[in-house]
């Protein structure tokens, strides 16, 4: 299959065809991101989040090594399938930890004329993150929890951190998606949902704010895997909650 490895009207030339780690591939993903989506789920997390569905995916050491001309080759196949608003999005695990590797995906996806789309917990912040960030069309930025005790609690990173990131979104005018995942008991309540509101109104590049219910489909992976599913005990989101809070946005 034929690849074009840059743009004829850039620079942006892919050179090291460096190799990363990949968990697993979705062909025509319907819930990550505009249209029908080829998803690569990358090895490596920095954070532990307890709602979590990939745990397979936390440790860098996990997955099968690729080049990323062969994972743009493969998403290539279902081009036919992306129409005017589907294309790729880089999820995990958290994208970012293989910024090297994601950069060149990402160029050769921008060289085929495929739309890309970031997941991202927006934990990481670099040099580096910032420039391969002008190849992405839409960052879908998860913003775990709205108070600082609550992130740290149950994702074992910062807030500070992930409004940083957004922070640099808004100064790169990047379209931005900002989901959460409802957890009952936890994160359901009014306090949250207004100052999630109130981060999503405060920035112009914020085009979409996306609650997504939680479940529990994952627990059997965490038994699989030897890992304590912190959540087990808390009952899974009803459609009608998040049919309530989307009629109130």
């Amino acid at each position: 299959m034929a690849i074009s490895i840059y743009n004829s009207n850039s620079r942006n030339e892919v050179t090291s065809r460096i190799t990363g780690r990949i968990s697993k591939f979705e062909s025509l993903g319907a819930v990550d991101g505009p249209g029908l989506r080829y998803v690569v789920f990358f090895q490596g997390c920095n954070l532990r989040c307890s709602c979590c569905h990939n745990p397979e995916t936390w440790e860098a050491s996990g997955g099968s090594e690729f080049t990323s001309t062969a994972v743009i080759e493969q998403a290539l196949r279902y081009r036919s399938y992306f129409g005017e608003n589907g294309g790729v999005t880089f999820s995990g695990g958290e994208p970012l930890m293989q910024v090297d590797f994601l950069t060149e995906c990402a160029i050769l996806c921008k060289s085929n004329g495929i739309n890309t789309v970031l997941d991202t917990s927006g934990s990481i912040l670099n040099d580096k993150v910032s420039k391969m960030l002008k190849f992405i069309d839409l960052v879908m930025l998860d913003i775990k929890m709205t108070s600082e005790k609550e992130y740290l609690e149950h994702t074992g990173g910062s807030l500070k951190d992930t409004l940083r990131f957004l922070d640099e979104l808004q100064r790169l005018d990047k379209n931005v998606w900002i989901r959460q995942v409802i957890i009952p008991t936890i994160n359901d309540n009014n306090s949250n949902i207004k100052k999630l509101k109130a981060i999503a109104k405060k920035y112009s590049c914020v085009k979409k704010l996306e609650f997504l219910p939680f479940k529990k489909l994952c627990e059997s992976k965490y038994t699989q895997l030897g890992l304590d599913f912190k959540l087990s005990h808390i009952p899974e989101c009803k459609k009608e909650l998040i049919e309530e809070l989307d009629s109130n946005m």
